[in-house]
C-alpha cells in the first residue's frame, strides 16, 4: 500500500514543507436539531422552575405563573420532538450530537412525567374544584372568604349539580361520626391540622355557648405550593360529635382528586387521634339481674342511717 493510501486509511497525512506525519480530523458535522432541542428542553427548565417559585412565594400573581407553567410544558413537548427528529438525521447523515440528544429526552420526560400521570389518574374524574362531605349543608368559610383573592374561584358552594358528580367520583367522602365530646374532636382535628402545618386562620372552640366548633385553614399543594382553603366544622350529634370538611381550590376548574384525597387522608389522622386520645375503659362487667332490693332508686343510705337523696351516679 502506498503511502497516500495508507494515509487516507489511517487518518494521518503528510506535512510536506515539514516532512513530519500530521493527523487529519474530519468534521462531521452536529445535528442542528439535536442543539435546538437541548436549548429548549433547558429553557423550559428555567421557565418551570420560575413559575414554581413565583406560586410559592406568592409575590405576583398567580395566573401568570400558571400560563408560564403551562408554556413550558409545552415547549418540553417540542423538545422532545426535536430531539427524536434529531435522532433520525444523526443516523441518516452520520452527524454529531447524540448526547444533547439525550439530554433533550431526559430534561423533557423530567417535566412531562408527574403531569402526565396526573393527566392518566383523573382522566375519568368530574371537573369540579370544591368537595365536601356535606354537600345538603357544606361548611361555610367566613375568615377566608375575606382573604381570598378577587380571581379566584366562588367561594359559595356550586351546588346540587356538583354534589351529584361528587357523590358518583367519590362515594367514600362522607362526614365522620364519633361518641366523644365536640370539645375532644375539635381538639383532635386542630391537633392534627397543626401536624400537617396548614395556616390557620381562624379557630374557634365549640365552648362559651357555641356548640359548633370550627377551623380554617389554607393547605399547600406538594409540588406547585397552590393554594387550597379547607374548613372543619365540628357539631354535636347523636349524643356525640360529628366532624364535616369542606376543601376547595382557588384556581382552576379541575383539581385532579386533590381535595378529595386531602379529606380522605384528614379524617384518617382524625380517627387516629380520636383512638390516641380516648383512655382506656375496662369493659362492662355483667350482672344478673333480680328484684330490687334496698331504698327506692334516687333513696339511698348513708353511714349514719339517714337517707340521701342525691341521685345515683350511672357507668
Amino acid at each position: 500500500m502506498s503511502r497516500a493510501l495508507r494515509c487516507i486509511a489511517t487518518g494521518i497525512g503528510w506535512d510536506y514543507p515539514s516532512g513530519m506525519p500530521r493527523r487529519i480530523i474530519f468534521d462531521q458535522g452536529t445535528s442542528r436539531l439535536a442543539l435546538w432541542a437541548r436549548r429548549i428542553a433547558l429553557f423550559s427548565l428555567a421557565a418551570v422552575i420560575l413559575s414554581i417559585i413565583i406560586v410559592h412565594s406568592g409575590l405576583l400573581e398567580i395566573r401568570p405563573a400558571l400560563v408560564t407553567f403551562g408554556a413550558a410544558l409545552a415547549l418540553a413537548v417540542v423538545a422532545l420532538l426535536l430531539a427524536f427528529a434529531g435522532f433520525v438525521s444523526i443516523w441518516r447523515d452520520g452527524l454529531l450530537g447524540m448526547g444533547a440528544s439525550l439530554g433533550a429526552i431526559a430534561i423533557a420526560f423530567l417535566l412531562l412525567a408527574y403531569p402526565s400521570y396526573l393527566a392518566v389518574k383523573a382522566r375519568n374524574l368530574p371537573w369540579i374544584y370544591d368537595i365536601t362531605t356535606d354537600p345538603i349543608d357544606p361548611p361555610r368559610y367566613d375568615t377566608l372568604a375575606k382573604a381570598r383573592p378577587r380571581d379566584a374561584n366562588p367561594i359559595i358552594y356550586p351546588g346540587l349539580a356538583v354534589a351529584e358528580q361528587q357523590l358518583e367520583a367519590y362515594p367514600d367522602i362522607e362526614p365522620l361520626d364519633a361518641d366523644i365530646d365536640t370539645r375532644s374532636a375539635y381538639n383532635a382535628a386542630l391537633a392534627v391540622i397543626n401536624r400537617r402545618r396548614w395556616r390557620v386562620v381562624e379557630a374557634r372552640a365549640p365552648d362559651q355557648g357555641r356548640q359548633e366548633g370550627r377551623i380554617e385553614a389554607v393547605a399547600r399543594t406538594a409540588i406547585m405550593g397552590f393554594r387550597d382553603d379547607v374548613i372543619v366544622r365540628v357539631r354535636p350529634f347523636e349524643g356525640g360529635a360529628r366532624v364535616d370538611i369542606r376543601s376547595s381550590s382557588r384556581y382552576g376548574a379541575f383539581d385532579f382528586g386533590t381535595n378529595a384525597a386531602r379529606i380522605r387522608s384528614l379524617i384518617e389522622d382524625i380517627e387516629t387521634e380520636f383512638a390516641n386520645q380516648a383512655p382506656d375503659e375496662p369493659p362492662p362487667v355483667a350482672r344478673p339481674k333480680g328484684p330490687a332490693k334496698g331504698p327506692p332508686k334516687g333513696q339511698q343510705k348513708t353511714p349514719s342511717g339517714q337517707k340521701n337523696n342525691q341521685p345515683a351516679a350511672s357507668r
